[in-house]
């Protein structure tokens, strides 16, 4: 076997670097590790002083990992870049609300005064809903950088004991919990109210959740929804075409839309905003031509008076016309959820200073013409209707573009949520690919997309046609925006810290907004809107399922986390036994290099553990190897390794700390380990020094002479295989969630043949674990 092993690694007078790998561990450089801004994430007195520690050093680096996660900052040029870009991802849906709006909600040619109260209930809502709580309330309860009704529960879980955490990775968790004596007593009753009670955490899991799945539910209904209406609108030149051409050239866009997916948030976003830029510019344009032939009387509606004497005086068509003047502003929801792909500073500015005028101008100039309509008929195509002469044609065309792209915030805001919901283990972790090496948050999620590709299409065929979808469809926006102002209040009390009054206040104006609009489409319900809470809920049960599995498994891993010292002692002649809680027998030495593969990068890794209570027996050689991913592109060669002895004697934990564009599983990497070890035994004669000018001490190169014969002998990679048991007496609607969860756990886990390592130097080491 040792003949089949990467090259024999020599080390006397030279330290030969594995190819294409810079031979620098972090024990050894004397390059400080800075974050995005520059700012060293570790002390960096401790290389000034006489008596440098590097393990110090190395602990030092590997704690400035943990609790930190790099929220990026952008100005200047970047910004108005993302600005540019975050107008071709989330103004599709809102942008394009003009297409439908009061033709959804008129039946008849309204009068005069219900014309200027809808108008004003258009503009006071884009105003209350979108610029005031959105822009300036909800885009400040960010996770990190990361946005969506998720975060904000992810964030309240980092201010308050609201959440068990994986034992796996809660050590990279930053908590921010205040002392006691920071909040105000009324701020500290409400967090220990939802910290003691546990009626009180399941509600915001289940708030949590919800929001993210009727998020995810509108993902799969919006593509269809906005798709199959361009494409129909082709019926107002073409009326003879069939309904069956209409739905097979719209489940081909689809697949088209989901299929350019993976060139990445970035490359689509600045391919849309061309389009959604210049149907937003047609729009003012259309707007300011109405206004000024037409109507200008209407621009009273910007006194909120129209508003609710429009409502009073229909009393309940009044209410139930809300229903159609929702969609004003629905893609709101992925607005927020579409945060960590671009940044709150580049939205707002979008938002404000392009998208926010045009759709004002846009409402107000159809308000205008349909005022002085005498044909009785503008309002049932209020866009078409009511575009500049001479210009139908490009309409057309630009309104097709425009709504096509209005799928991509949905698409984009899912990819986003799941990539929170996995974070927080009510997910299997799929795969993710990052697209951008300078926004580190536009992500793909290439099982999400396709499987979302398959529900809209599904959804496409089955409904056919817009005004079926049209009942299903706004019902999920306002459920989340009431989720989202629900959770959000809970952060300006505990985390924020403002005055309860004044939150109460805001609450109250905020949510009653929501529940009108939301009392108002609950009547959809039977008529379509059972569709998107179906999914919901389905979606909802799996996220809560997994994350319920992945508790019992945590409980039945708690017995094997433990320090080295528990599992492995030394006597006085340097043999090694088992402590007495495993047994007392002796372990024997065996040639070769052993590689632990350890997912926890703490404590004794379980495959470790059940390796030598099963053989007993060691490698002379022991390396605990942990890969921890951070949130940047790539780290620098230099600043990639942490080593530290452990209590075991020729044991070692090695920790790659790695962005998501550096390969580090290679066919190499067993080399590339021994040299790092190498690299850390021989820091102390080292200096400032290379290596291959030193001469080292009789002990170090005694260390060295074991590492090079244990590796001129074999190495090989030892990974656990953890099969899971439910336990007997389950009763049987545990076992039943029990069962679904091992059937995901078991589809869903990474594959051994997949691993890009000698094939041949793999072991596996199976156990089991009763939950």
């Amino acid at each position: 076997m040792a003949g089949e092993m990467p090259e024999h690694i020599r080390f006397g007078d030279e330290i030969n670097p594995a190819k294409s790998h810079a031979s620098a561990t972090i024990s050894v450089a004397r390059k400080s590790v800075t974050d995005q801004t520059g700012q060293p994430d570790y002390d960096t007195s401790i290389e000034k002083r006489g008596d440098y520690d590097a393990e110090e050093r190395a602990i030092q680096i590997a704690d400035a990992d943990l609790n930190h996660k790099k929220k990026q900052t952008f100005s200047g040029w970047m910004l108005l870049w993302l600005a540019y870009q975050s107008t071709g991802t989330i103004y599709g849906d809102i942008g394009t609300s003009p297409l439908y709006v009061f033709s959804s909600t008129f039946t008849s040619q309204p009068s005069y005064d219900d014309l200027l109260g809808a108008l004003s209930i258009i503009i006071w809502t884009l105003t209350l809903m979108i610029t005031i709580k959105y822009m300036f309330i909800i885009l400040s309860a960010d996770d990190d950088g990361e946005g969506g009704t998720f975060a904000v529960y992810s964030l309240l879980a980092r201010y308050a004991h609201i959440v068990r955490r994986d034992p796996n990775v809660s050590g990279t968790v930053k908590m921010e919990r205040y002392l006691t004596g920071d909040l105000k007593p009324m701020n500290k009753g409400i967090r220990n109210m939802i910290e003691n009670s546990a009626a009180a955490r399941v509600i915001l899991k289940i708030l949590g959740v919800l929001g993210v799945s009727m998020v995810m539910s509108d993902g799969v209904l919006t593509p269809a929804q906005s798709v199959l209406g361009a494409i129909q609108g082709i019926e107002v030149v073409h009326p003879d075409i069939s309904s069956s051409t209409i739905v097979g050239v719209s489940c081909a866009i689809l697949v088209l839309l989901f299929a350019i997916q993976p060139f990445g948030t970035s490359k689509i976003a600045s391919s849309f905003a061309p389009i959604v830029i210049i149907w937003l510019l047609f729009n003012v344009c259309c707007g300011a031509y109405n206004l000024a032939k037409h109507d200008h009387t209407v621009l009273k509606a910007f006194s909120p008076w129209f508003a609710g004497s429009y409502l009073v005086r229909n009393k309940t068509d009044g209410w139930r016309s809300l229903g159609g003047l929702l969609l004003a502003f629905t893609g709101v929801e992925a607005l927020f959820a579409d945060l960590g792909a671009f940044s709150k500073r580049a939205i707002q500015i979008s938002w404000l200073f392009f998208a926010y005028p045009a759709l004002l101008m846009a409402y107000i100039g159809q308000a205008a013409f349909i005022a002085d309509d005498v044909t009785g008929t503008a309002y049932t195509n209020p866009f078409f209707n009511t575009v500049i002469p001479g210009t139908f044609y490009f309409g057309l065309v630009i309104a097709i573009l425009a709504a096509i792209v209005a799928s991509q915030a949905m698409i984009t805001g899912s990819f986003q949520l799941l990539s929170q919901v996995m974070a927080l283990s009510y997910a299997p972790h799929l795969s993710t690919k990052h697209t951008s090496q300078y926004f580190h948050n536009q992500i793909y999620i290439p099982l999400a997309n396709w499987l979302l590709m398959i529900g809209t299409v599904i959804v496409t065929a089955a409904y056919s046609n817009t005004t079926r979808l049209g009942n299903a469809y706004g019902v999920c926006v306002i459920f989340v925006t009431f989720i989202t102002t629900c959770l959000v209040t809970l952060v300006a009390i505990i985390i924020w810290r403002i005055n309860i009054f004044i939150v109460l206040f805001f609450f109250l104006v905020f949510a009653l907004l929501d529940g009108v609009y939301l009392s108002s489409v609950v009547t959809k319900v039977p008529t379509g809107a059972w569709f998107t809470i179906m999914l919901a809920a389905i979606l909802s049960t799996l996220f809560v399922l997994w994350r319920f599995g992945k508790e019992q498994q945590w409980t039945a891993e708690a017995s094997d986390r433990f320090a080295p010292s528990h599992l492995l002692q030394t006597d006085a002649e340097g043999d090694i036994s088992l402590t007495t809680a495993f047994g007392g027998k002796l372990v024997s030495r065996v040639n070769g290099v052993g590689i632990f593969f350890d997912k926890v990068g703490d404590d004794v890794p379980i495959v470790f553990t059940q390796f030598v209570r099963k053989f007993r027996a060691l490698p002379e050689i022991i390396v605990f190897f942990h890969m921890r991913p951070l949130s940047v592109p790539s780290i620098p060669e230099a600043e990639r390794y942490v080593i530290t002895r452990t209590s075991i004697p020729g044991c070692y934990r090695l920790t790659i700390r790695h962005g998501y564009t550096d390969n580090i599983v290679t066919p190499d990497l067993g080399r590339l380990i021994v040299e790092q070890l190498v690299l850390y035994i021989t820091r102390d004669t080292s200096s400032t020094s290379s290596a291959s000018s030193v001469e080292h001490t009789p002990a170090v190169q005694a260390e060295l002479d074991v590492i090079n014969k244990a590796h001129s002998s074999q190495l090989i990679y030892i990974i656990g295989k953890e099969q899971m048991k439910i336990r007997k007496g389950t009763n049987i609607f545990k076992r039943v969630a029990l069962m679904a969860f091992l059937w995901i756990r078991e589809n869903s886990r990474a594959k051994l043949a997949d691993m890009n390592i000698p094939f041949d130097s793999l072991v596996e080491v199976g156990f089991v674990k009763e939950i």
